[in-house]
């Protein structure tokens, strides 16, 4: 028996443990960086998901009182890659439509009416990387309305056409849209 217990090669070697390590490091350059687009791309669908919202609020509102309400920016700074309270000015145009976030937001968001049409805005720097991400809701309005509505967020501008009513929009094409 004792000539079995010397001969013993218990546990891993240096190259499979290298082998293993490798293994681990490629998957993981894989694996972070599509972690961090779907990151960014969850904190993308708040501020849709946000104009949404307030496009709702603005239909009911229209619907009872014949008007839109315009909102400034709320909040007033730039977003960028963290949360921040939604803190509007008592009396301010959300407050009116009874629209309001839960919880803390990435956005910025903004409402621009001009006569039966409107824009709502919503921008974010949520990458960190200067520039600005923003997306737009169009209400058309009716024919008499001039076709292009313009909303300032912050240092963001969007300009949206009639022919994008009815879409949440990136005011970069590259963003891509969402239909309702």
């Amino acid at each position: 028996m004792n000539k079995f217990l010397g001969k013993s090669k218990k546990g891993f070697t240096l190259i499979e443990l290298m082998i293993v390590v490798a293994i681990i490091g490629i998957l993981a350059a894989i694996a972070i960086p599509n972690f961090v687009r779907f990151q960014l791309k969850a904190k993308t669908s708040e501020g849709k998901v946000n104009l949404a919202a307030i496009r709702t609020a603005e239909e009911a509102y229209f619907s009872e009182f014949g008007s839109y309400v315009a909102a400034a920016v709320t909040p007033t700074t730039i977003g960028g890659t963290t949360k921040r309270a939604f803190t509007e000015v008592v009396g301010g145009g959300f407050g009116i439509i009874g629209w309001a976030p839960e919880g803390q937001v990435f956005f910025n968001y903004e409402v621009v009416v001009n006569g039966a049409a409107y824009v709502a805005s919503a921008g974010a720097d949520i990458d960190g990387n200067g520039t600005d991400q923003s997306w737009g809701y169009v209400q058309a309005g009716t024919a008499t309305t001039p076709p292009v509505v313009v909303g300032t967020l912050g240092l963001v501008k969007c300009s949206v056409a009639t022919s994008l009513s009815n879409q949440v929009i990136a005011c970069d094409p590259t963003y891509g849209q969402s239909e309702f």
